[in-house]
């Protein structure tokens, strides 16, 4: 069969436009690969790369702070800080791929920051001063301290709350910021306290008498005093009261046996008086009554 002249012409010309009706899609879809594609497999391989290095990082971080002798919940915050801040800064530049501009991005998350700052003040000061709790290290875990009207031992100390456990058994949990924005007494920092008994003796007592049954109490815990270095026993005459002269018996021994050597001076100081004749008063009140008419 053969073509007329029009006919060959209308072949030609359809072929002409099918090829470039397929060089135009050929076009776009090179276009769209170019906008896309492209930085859709740079995005990735940000993200892939970031998450990589933010571990190379993070473990980096812990070990320099074990090393630096920090606390191991502190290095491992740090560790994770690390990692985070790293994984936003590849978020940030896999964004930018797409042709998001990074100074409004960079508003948003300080616009953001800053909202949640507002809404955690309480609890960003909390953590403030945890991370000083475990940097400056006033007590440590199993201390016993006096902070915040508590007094217990030292079960855990936190990034936003320490734990106590107070000498009835009762688990107190305070935050860290009351803790150290208000005074820290380390009851059990030194290996060695000092025992205060104060006892009143009567007016009619020799002074010296009574000084010397009181150091004969005093000798009598020798098995539990320290001594040395200014420390052993000291029998101190404090002042004249309404009633009764006023000692004191100061007795140094080990922290761990505080209270039970308390308890023990009481006891001899009384024991011995008792031997002494040597009389302890109590305050009494006189009450005279007036007849009328």
């Amino acid at each position: 069969m053969f073509l007329t002249l029009a006919q060959a012409q209308d072949v030609e010309q359809t072929k002409t436009t099918l090829s470039k009706a397929l060089e135009g899609d050929t076009q776009a879809i090179w276009q769209m690969a170019e906008s896309y594609a492209m930085p859709l497999i740079w995005a990735v391989v940000i993200l892939i790369v970031s998450v990589i290095v933010a571990k190379i990082l993070s473990r980096l971080m812990q070990r320099a702070a074990t090393r630096s002798k920090l606390d191991l919940t502190l290095s491992q915050f740090f560790g994770k800080m690390v990692y985070y801040l790293v994984l936003v800064l590849g978020v940030t530049l896999a964004l930018g791929k797409f042709g998001v501009e990074m100074t409004s991005f960079a508003a948003i998350l300080a616009a953001a920051g800053f909202a949640v700052g507002m809404a955690l003040s309480g609890t960003l000061s909390n953590f403030a001063a945890g991370v000083m709790l475990l940097i400056f290290r006033p007590f440590s875990v199993g201390h016993v301290v006096n902070a915040a009207g508590v007094v217990g031992k030292v079960n855990a100390i936190e990034l936003f709350t320490t734990t106590l456990d107070t000498p009835d058994n009762r688990r107190i949990i305070v935050a860290n910021a009351a803790i150290y924005g208000g005074t820290i007494e380390n009851i059990s920092y030194h290996t060695e306290r000092r025992v205060d008994v104060s006892v009143g003796c009567d007016y009619g007592a020799d002074l010296d008498a009574t000084r010397s049954v009181l150091e004969q109490a005093a000798n009598a815990l020798a098995d539990l005093t320290v001594q040395g270095d200014g420390r052993g026993f000291q029998i101190v005459l404090g002042d004249l009261g309404d009633s009764s002269v006023n000692w004191t018996v100061r007795l140094w021994v080990k922290a761990d046996d505080y209270w039970g050597a308390k308890e023990a001076l009481t006891r001899a100081i009384k024991k011995h008086l008792d031997d002494a004749k040597i009389g302890i008063p109590f305050p009494q009140m006189d009450v005279h009554l007036d007849k009328g008419e």
